[in-house]
């Protein structure tokens, strides 16, 4: 399916046509098909001890996505992006505390004695 250059004029063309390429690349690394690959599950093998574990077109998937990541945050103003780095530090905080009260209560109740109460017979 080839798809018309992207429109000089069109400030935006060039991040569509890295949406794109980025989808394309999405729907490669999920596998379209659900049935067993034409060499079964087995792994290919390392050209040498130097190359990474990685499937060959992976780098040019992540490359196409780190592209478009980053074609979207030049179109976010400075400001807007500390205020979002900003925010998610909040949040990261905000996690980091709930985490640790959890491991308050946790390490509380593992050295605590059972609460016993006295039940009357009548």
């Amino acid at each position: 399916m080839a798809q018309p250059d992207p429109d000089p004029a069109d400030p935006l063309g060039e991040l569509r046509e890295r949406l794109r390429a980025t989808q394309e690349a999405a729907a490669r690394l999920a596998g379209g098909d659900a049935g067993v690959p034409p060499q079964g599950w087995a792994t290919p093998p390392r050209a040498s001890a130097g190359d990474d574990d990685r499937a060959p077109g992976l780098d040019a998937d992540l490359a196409a996505l780190a592209a478009a990541v980053a074609a979207l945050r030049e179109l976010v103003p400075p400001e807007l992006q500390q205020q979002v780095a900003d925010l998610i530090r909040q949040v990261l905080l905000l996690v980091r505390a709930i985490l640790d009260r959890w491991i308050e209560r946790l390490e509380g109740e593992r050295g605590a004695e059972p609460e016993v109460e006295d039940i009357p017979i009548a």
